[in-house]
């Protein structure tokens, strides 16, 4: 595998394993178990003395590919695909803490993974401190002396706040802490994570690398090391393991990501900036608008925009389920980075458990709608939008 193809390339080609009978497609192994030779080659596997696969919950041939042709794309050494994107959230994260031990964490967080850090870490004795990520000192003041982790979204979920990255990797190698970054939002192709300073990367692939809504996964990519000292034996005895089958659905969504992407992201940017003249939106937060309150960052960590844009509408949440209930074109759903164009409405679906004073820390009003942009012809998008606008009340 050539390190100079491109990503466009890498994502056809990269990783790629052909059995004896040469495959054009990448094979599914739907195995559990592997055979052995002789019992003293399943010895010599079993001691790492030889390279080869074990147990299916531990990697098979088809999980390999996935993970080698993220880290080609990523530019990690190492990789684990998980079952679901929240599986490798709490993964990276459970992974190298213990009791006593304390993370810092951007506020700003997709429902679950705030769960994770602030519900779930502090049952097993690990400490959490919520912060506006947004502010670099704010992380530098919530800093213990048992502080290992620092995790955060950028851009995050729904409201599209960024995080200055470099800076809180910096802070973070100070101490000795590891970054976690969900770089969902960005996509792998708009920031890299990894060579702004961050530790560990994780993504859903639920979102745009399968980004046809056929199935979940996750991954966290990062350095060897990293993965051998935390991740390996969390991963081999917990079993959050992707299936081959997942996997190869995975390979195949993987093939288009570049085409998608850059579909979704110029109808995302059409579609703000459609809604950024509309009277009925109050305001309206993307990436790639020269009004993103942290514009100068994303000029520093990202060379795109987003596929996702986040607004306002001044009518609350009667305008947000009017609008929503209004549109043909774009469909009502939690979920985001699909082929097709998909709407939310946060504070009553993936930010619900939050208190409404979270949810107003976060900038998450009644009327804050998430909108995912699809493939579909940008013209169509701002026309059904336009329809629908007209059916809500000034």
């Amino acid at each position: 595998m050539s390190k100079t193809w491109r990503p466009a390339t890498q994502l056809v080609h990269g990783g790629t394993l052909r059995s004896q009978f040469g495959e054009t497609s990448e094979a599914i192994y739907l195995t559990q178990g592997f055979v052995y030779d002789t019992s003293e080659a399943a010895e010599a596997r079993f001691k790492g003395e030889t390279d080869g696969f074990i147990y299916a919950r531990y990697g098979s041939p088809t999980n390999d590919m996935f993970e080698k042709r993220m880290c080609a794309l990523e530019g990690a050494e190492d990789a684990r695909a998980t079952a679901s994107g929240m599986a490798a959230v709490a993964a990276a994260i459970l992974c190298q803490l213990k009791a006593g031990d304390h993370i810092v964490a951007a506020r700003a967080l997709f429902g679950s993974c705030r769960w994770v850090v602030e519900t779930l870490a502090p049952k097993y004795g690990i400490q959490c401190t919520l912060v506006d990520g947004r502010i670099i000192e704010n992380w530098e003041k919530a800093i213990q002396p048992n502080t290992k982790v620092f995790f955060l979204e950028s851009p995050t979920n729904p409201t599209l706040e960024v995080v200055d990255i470099a800076a809180v990797a910096k802070l973070a190698n100070q101490i000795g802490a590891k970054v976690v970054v969900d770089n969902v939002f960005a996509t792998p192709l708009f920031q890299k994570p990894l060579e702004l300073g961050a530790h560990i990367v994780v993504y859903s692939a639920t979102k745009h690398i399968d980004g046809q809504g056929r199935s979940l996964g996750g991954v966290i990519l990062s350095d060897k090391q990293w993965i051998d000292e935390n991740l390996h034996d969390y991963f081999r005895h917990t079993g959050p393991a992707m299936s081959p089958f997942t996997a190869w659905t995975l390979l195949k969504g993987i093939e288009t990501l570049p085409l998608r992407v850059k579909q979704q992201t110029q109808n995302a940017a059409k579609i703000a900036d459609f809604l950024a003249d509309q009277g009925k939106v109050g305001k309206v937060i993307y990436p790639g608008r020269k009004d993103h309150p942290q514009a100068d960052i994303i000029a520093k960590q990202m060379t795109g925009g987003s596929t996702l844009v986040a607004f306002e509408l001044k009518g609350g949440k009667e305008a947000a389920f009017k609008l929503q209930n209004a549109l043909e074109i774009v469909k009502i759903s939690n979920n985001l980075g699909d082929s097709k164009s998909l709407i939310t409405h946060p504070a009553t679906t993936t930010h619900k458990n939050l208190t409404d004073e979270a949810r107003a820390e976060l900038g998450i009003s009644p009327g804050t709608v998430r909108f995912s942009a699809g493939i579909e012809d940008g013209e169509d998008l701002v026309e059904d939008f336009a329809r629908a606008l007209a059916q809500v009340s000034a």
